[in-house]
């Protein structure tokens, strides 16, 4: 393969001494039905912060299973809302993270004074699957992650993926969306889809090249195989 058919973003412009400037857009992820939220709650009053914290402060130190979490935390229900202790439903569908953040606040300093409120997505799971060196789902924990880092965290691509082929089937309410991206086009990072969403599915297709070569080793074992059969009946026939 040829270096042109492998490297990402590719610019005769870039320069090794000034960066180039490359405007893009990001747009914060806004809560659906089905998410799952991770709420912390500080304050001098532990017995009263506590009842809401999915994990007791003083003893979440060390634990990172994302699993645990998720099936701890407070999903939003299909009318959109959470329901968390004493408070009650909040509808937080089509809010960011940081805007239920402050709705939780307003609604918590009725009940504990001088709290700090802390919201976070656990449910940003993304797929990769295809010509990648670790196909799987992963867990990503960063609102802003974008298609490298999702790829990344699948190992990169294999030298046979097609980088100008990748495949996003991203969901929506009304159903899924599928458009193909372009990795050696430098413009990817001002596509809408550059930054990831949760539920995101990225597939690499085989290259050409890869295609034919995984069907000449095939013939190739194929071949052998005839040949090694072949040679044992005519062994055979000549010993009878």
């Amino acid at each position: 393969m040829s270096k042109r058919e492998l490297v990402y973003l590719q610019n005769r412009n870039f320069k090794d001494q000034v960066p180039t400037q490359i405007t893009n857009t990001y747009k914060s992820y806004t809560l659906q039905p089905n998410d799952v939220l991770s709420v912390k709650v500080q304050s001098v009053q532990p017995e009263m912060s506590n009842i809401f914290n999915i994990i007791d402060p003083a003893n979440a130190f060390g634990i990172s299973d994302p699993g645990s979490m998720y099936l701890s935390g407070y999903s939003v229900d299909q009318e959109g809302n959470i329901t968390l202790p004493t408070v009650g439903k909040l509808k937080v569908a089509g809010m960011t993270t940081a805007q239920t953040q402050d709705l939780i606040q307003r609604n918590l300093d009725k009940y504990v004074s001088n709290a700090t409120v802390i919201v976070k997505l656990i449910s940003f799971r993304i797929s990769v699957l295809g010509e990648v060196r670790n196909p799987g789902h992963f867990f990503v924990y960063n609102e802003r992650a974008n298609l490298l880092e999702g790829l990344s965290l699948a190992g990169d691509l294999t030298t046979g993926g097609s980088r100008q082929n990748v495949k996003l089937i991203r969901q929506k309410p009304e159903g899924s969306e599928v458009v193909l991206l372009d990795l050696t086009d430098p413009k990817i990072v001002q596509s809408p889809y550059y930054y990831l969403m949760p539920g995101d599915v990225l597939y690499v297709e085989p290259s050409k090249k890869q295609v034919r070569r995984d069907n000449l080793v095939g013939l190739s074992v194929a071949t052998v195989a005839l040949t090694a059969i072949s040679t044992a009946v005519l062994l055979l026939n000549y010993f009878e």
